[in-house]
């Protein structure tokens, strides 16, 4: 998705001389031709996130659109403070991009693990937190809010070859998009782990089980009436994200169950403890912690079984 971003952006630049840039020190084969075309409106300041976030909000106070560009756990994590209490409180459009959710970064171990940062994001009020799913919606999503008033925290996946089938770049801010058609399970997704969710509901299929795939690429504004509509038609609900159990997705729609009073189940696929001294390919760490295809489907059979 980060080239879809790039590319973009690069369009709503031309249009719009308000968009600035800015990166610590990360984005190389990604950012250049931004920087490039307009050298006036990049700015890398090195390893210094927190600094990024300062100057982006002198920038937002005095009329500009700035993007700030990192790694997911550099973009949330260590510049928490100032964006709370910049971008945040003080309702600045400023635009927190945070590159690779989950275990996209898995081979660099915790540090690069983004596993809490839309729990962080979703938290504060006021702050449209985006997830796209696939390069296409990364886009759409791009086009569709990047004026919006107030902070923006967008999480963008890193592969650029993700494609998630039915999707095709739909986008809606604060609704939820569906693929595959409805069933008794309905499987709620966010991120480029939408993938392996609509995968996992293929192989359900073939078991003969129904199961229809929700896309929710917005978590705050939060899509609850779509959320409602949808779990109030569902005997079994499965939240997939590459993020802890807590905070994210799960937590949304959990939210959404208790607090209207709807009679499905609930299953939460996520990561359910630190992943320590563990690290490896994505694919390898989602297996393991049981977002890939295969473990998802066993989960939901599983949560199925008499």
């Amino acid at each position: 998705m980060r080239q879809a971003f790039a590319q973009t952006l690069m369009e709503l630049a031309a249009a719009d001389a308000r968009v600035v840039l800015l990166t610590a020190d990360l984005g190389f084969g990604v950012l250049e031709k931004f920087a490039a075309a307009y050298p006036d409106r990049f700015f890398n300041v090195g390893v210094a996130e927190a600094n990024m976030v300062g100057l982006a909000t002198g920038l937002a106070e005095a009329g500009y659109i700035p993007f700030i560009y990192s790694i997911a756990t550099f973009a949330t994590l260590r510049p928490y403070d100032q964006f709370r209490n910049g971008p945040v409180a003080h309702q600045l459009p400023v635009r927190l991009v945070g590159i690779g959710g989950g275990f996209e970064y898995g081979h660099n171990g915790l540090t690069h693990m983004a596993l809490e940062d839309l729990g962080l994001m979703r938290m504060q009020p006021g702050l449209t937190t985006i997830v796209p799913a696939d390069p296409a919606q990364a886009g759409a999503a791009l086009r569709a809010t990047y004026a919006l008033p107030g902070p923006i925290y967008y999480r963008i996946g890193k592969n650029d070859a993700l494609h998630l089938p039915e999707l095709e770049g739909r986008f809606r801010l604060g609704r939820v998009e569906m693929v595959g058609g409805e069933g008794e399970v309905l499987l709620l997704a966010t991120g480029a782990i939408a993938v392996e969710a609509a995968a996992a509901a293929c192989l359900l299929r073939q078991s003969g089980i129904r199961a229809g795939v929700a896309v929710v690429s917005t978590l705050r504004p939060e899509p609850s009436e779509d959320l409602q509509d949808l779990l109030s038609r569902c005997t079994l609900a499965v939240t997939v994200e590459a993020h802890y159990l807590s905070g994210g997705l799960g937590s949304l729609v959990a939210e959404v169950i208790a607090g209207r009073g709807l009679g499905c189940r609930l299953l939460r696929c996520g990561v359910e403890s630190m992943p320590g001294g563990r690290s490896g390919s994505e694919a390898y760490m989602n297996h393991l912690h049981g977002l890939s295809r295969v473990a998802l489907a066993r989960q939901i059979l599983a949560a199925l079984a008499p």
